[in-house]
């Protein structure tokens, strides 16, 4: 009821003040569903507009909402924009994004665009700093309604602000990397950001593990 209550709570702070719910009856009897992507761009409408914290107001350019396929079986998440981010409203497109990408496309043979991309907070933190625990509060409904919509197979979390956001921890990434956590029936694998191996290039080789376990996840929950 907790729970229930705190989303109640959210969609009124949306200004929505009605809820139907024979749209959801309609579709458990088996009338179809809206396209992922339209839900999706209903709710980056939604973030671009949000003022529930104080990012709202100190130097954003535009929300960051997510970048990569509605239907994707693999999801990354993120600590927020920075600065490339915020100026261009793509997730992981400075440098830290440019080695993800390289990690997608290289090593793990897919494209970019079959994954989806998103972050725990959807404006850019002055200065780049650490997102705050209420600007978390704030903004995490929205992951929330992310991966509940594009509904992915495999949650990969990138640091420790991200995995601990999640999991509602708050413990070193190098404690909590490598294996894989159970996220709300979905599998959860906490790494390193790539931006921290720009710094630590010596981590590559850990970062480069989790994510083969999570490609042989993949195959085997895809049958192969």
């Amino acid at each position: 009821m907790d729970e229930l209550r705190d989303w109640l709570r959210f969609y009124q702070d949306l200004g929505i003040g009605e809820i139907r719910l024979g749209a959801g009856a309609a579709r458990a009897a088996g009338a179809p569903s809206r396209p992922k992507g339209e839900v999706l761009a209903e709710w980056a409408s939604c973030v671009a507009t949000c003022t529930k914290c104080r990012l709202h107001a100190e130097g954003r350019a535009q929300t960051v909402f997510a970048d990569g396929g509605p239907g994707a079986e693999l999801m990354f998440v993120g600590e927020g924009p920075g600065a490339e981010e915020d100026r261009r409203g793509i997730p992981f497109v400075g440098r830290a994004g440019q080695l993800l990408t390289k990690i997608i496309e290289d090593g793990m043979k897919m494209r970019r665009a079959d994954v989806y991309i998103a972050n725990i907070v959807k404006c850019r933190p002055p200065g780049n700093r650490t997102p705050r625990p209420d600007e978390i509060d704030a903004c995490m409904p929205y992951l929330h309604k992310q991966i509940e919509i594009v509904d992915p197979k495999v949650v990969v979390a990138l640091g420790a602000p991200a995995a601990n956001a999640l999991l509602g921890a708050s413990l070193p990434i190098t404690r909590i990397r490598g294996r894989f956590r159970d996220f709300r029936g979905r599998l959860l694998m906490p790494t390193f950001h790539p931006a921290y191996i720009l710094r630590n290039p010596a981590k590559k080789r850990e970062l480069w593990q989790d994510v083969k376990k999570v490609m042989a996840k993949l195959r085997e929950r895809a049958g192969r």
